[in-house]
C-alpha cells in the first residue's frame, strides 16, 4: 500500500517497467487495486507542438500532464488493463 500524505492509502500493484531499463527513474505502470485505475510512470511531454496537438481535441486543465511512454512498453500497458484489477469499476 502506499500512503498518499494526505491520509489516504492507495494499493498500488507495479506491473512492469521499461524493458530497456538501466536502472531507476524510468517508465512504469501501475495499477491501484481499489479503483481499478492506470498510474503511468513517463517522461514529462514539454515540447509545446505535441501539448497543441492533444490541447486541440483534449483541453488540458493546469492540474494535469501529458507523460510519454516508450512503444516498446505496449505489452506492459495491455497487461495492466486486461489483468481483471482495471475491471473493478
Amino acid at each position: 500500500m502506499t500512503d498518499l500524505g494526505s491520509g489516504g492509502v492507495m494499493a498500488l500493484r507495479f506491473i512492469g517497467i521499461d524493458p530497456d531499463t538501466a536502472g531507476g527513474n524510468c517508465p512504469s505502470v501501475w495499477v491501484d487495486e481499489v479503483s481499478g485505475d492506470l498510474l503511468f510512470q513517463g517522461w514529462e511531454v514539454t515540447d509545446q507542438t505535441t501539448l497543441n496537438e492533444v490541447a486541440a481535441v483534449s483541453p488540458i486543465a493546469a492540474h494535469e500532464k501529458i507523460v510519454r511512454l516508450p512503444a516498446r512498453m505496449r505489452t506492459i500497458i495491455q497487461e495492466a488493463s486486461s489483468d481483471g484489477a482495471a475491471d473493478l469499476r
